[in-house]
C-alpha cells in the first residue's frame, strides 16, 4: 500500500456512508467498546454525537474516503500526561498496513498536540492477536497482562497493556 494514500483529518456527515460500511461490520467492532453501527440514521447520530465533537478522534482515510478511525483520549487533572488509544479499519483492509501506518501518524501528532503528553496506551484483548501485532509494529512496547479488567459486550475480559513513551522511537 503507497502510504501517500492514508490520512487522517477529523470525521464530516459526508462519511457516513464510509462510516456505516465499516461500523456496521461485527468482525471489526468485535473488540470495540461500542456497538455495531446498524442504519444510516444511527451512523449519522454517532458522527454527530460522538465523533465529530471528540477532541482527538480521526478518520483513516484511503484516497480521502473513510476507512476506520483512530482515536486518542488524553487524561486530565493529574493523569494528563496520559492518553488511551482506540482504533479499527475496515475488514477489507486488514493485512494492509494501513492501521499500522495511521497509528505512526496519529501518536506522532498526540505528542505534539496534546502538552505534557508523556505516555500514549493501548489496552487489548489477549485474542485480538492482528492489533498486538499492529501496535508491536508501530513501536509500542507489550507491558504486561491485566486480568478481568475490560467490560465489553457484556463480558469481563483479560486485557494486554501496550505503551508508548514521548522518548519511544517510532518504527
Amino acid at each position: 500500500m503507497d502510504p501517500s494514500r492514508i490520512s487522517l483529518r477529523q470525521f464530516h456527515l459526508p462519511d457516513v456512508d464510509g462510516f456505516l460500511k465499516w461500523a456496521s461490520d461485527d468482525e471489526v467492532t468485535r473488540y470495540l467498546r461500542w456497538n455495531t453501527i446498524t442504519s444510516r440514521e444511527e451512523a449519522l447520530s454517532y458522527l454527530q454525537k460522538v465523533a465529530i465533537p471528540q477532541t482527538y478522534r480521526r478518520s483513516i482515510c484511503l484516497d480521502d474516503r473513510s476507512i476506520g478511525y483512530v482515536s486518542i483520549k488524553p487524561g486530565s487533572g493529574n493523569d494528563k500526561s496520559r492518553a488511551r488509544l482506540g482504533y479499527a479499519v475496515s475488514a477489507e483492509y486488514w493485512g494492509q498496513e494501513i492501521a499500522t501506518a495511521a497509528l505512526k501518524m496519529a501518536v506522532a501528532n498526540a505528542f505534539i498536540e496534546f502538552h505534557g503528553l508523556v505516555r500514549v496506551e493501548a489496552l487489548v484483548e489477549v485474542e485480538n492477536v492482528g492489533s498486538q501485532r499492529v501496535l508491536e509494529k508501530v513501536g509500542f512496547l507489550k507491558e504486561g497482562l491485566l486480568r478481568k479488567y475490560g467490560f465489553c459486550k457484556g463480558e469481563i475480559r483479560d486485557m494486554i497493556v501496550y505503551s508508548f513513551l514521548s522518548t519511544d522511537m517510532i518504527k
